[in-house]
């Protein structure tokens, strides 16, 4: 886990944020600030309310309560606003199964605004991450899952935002490709300033990247802080980010009447 930034400004901000559907609350009370060249961690169990929060982050959910903030932006005032300086990587890719990868990006870049000269080099300049312009050519209906989150990575960052959030970045990735956005994340971070949130499973990708996690549990921020602080905190020094989450989603099982819990 990467050292905490000093005092940059924030680039997402959750206050208070709750969300319930029906009887069932998947986020509750939620707090926390991921501050701009920051990679923050989102970890938890199945059904913790991971998913929901990104989703109410990328505007696709609203909260029942409390106040998300992009980039400075009230996501709930300025929707358009807000989601124009976030680049979101979802853990599915979706895409327009008729349309050829060139076709796809270039859709993306237009959405955004960005103009076709511009837009164009942006590509070219992107294509370095990941060796897709063999397949460009082609529908993406035909592509390999690897290549189809590949191509849904290069089109959340066509427009440059300021601010990315990513749900579950390396499944389906070979090595080469998971190495390759390890350290796309972290440059988007560290090196152009960018404030990042990724919510993963997969927590030897989470202790490389994140200079901070947040544990959630039944849709509340158990702990956060950097490895260091949640070593001390769990008692464990030297423990890993792996043996720490185990140890602090300990339990006791819930009852069996209880609904089930959104992600």
């Amino acid at each position: 886990m990467t050292g905490t930034p000093g005092s940059a400004p924030e680039g997402i901000r959750l206050d208070r944020v709750s969300k319930a559907f029906g009887a069932v609350t998947a986020v509750d009370d939620l707090s926390l600030a991921v501050r701009a060249g920051e990679v923050y961690g989102l970890i938890g169990p199945n059904g913790s309310g991971k998913t929901t929060t990104v989703r109410m982050l990328t505007g696709l959910y609203r909260p029942t309560a409390g106040r998300i903030t992009v980039g400075g932006v009230d996501m709930a005032q300025a929707p358009a606003q807000a989601k124009r300086g976030l680049g979101y990587i979802p853990d599915e890719p979706v895409l327009y199964e008729r349309l050829s990868g060139w076709e796809f990006l270039h859709l993306m870049g237009e959405l955004y605004g960005v103009p076709r000269a511009l837009r164009q080099a942006r590509i070219e300049r992107l294509l370095d991450l990941f060796p897709l312009a063999g397949v460009l050519d082609g529908t993406t209906g035909a592509y390999s899952r690897g290549n189809k989150q590949k191509l849904v990575i290069l089109a959340a960052l066509l427009h440059e935002p300021r601010v990315l959030v990513v749900d579950e970045p390396i499944v389906g990735l070979d090595p080469e490709s998971a190495l390759a956005v390890r350290e796309l994340v972290r440059d988007f971070a560290e090196g152009r300033g960018g404030a990042v949130l990724v919510s993963t499973h997969t927590l030897g990708f989470a202790e490389a990247v994140c200079h901070r996690v947040g544990l959630l549990r039944e849709g509340r921020l158990v702990t956060e802080g950097d490895l260091a602080t949640l070593r001390r905190a769990a008692g464990l020094p030297g423990a890993s980010l792996e043996a720490l989450y185990l140890h602090l989603t300990r339990r006791s099982p819930a009852p069996a009447s209880a609904p089930p819990r959104p992600d």
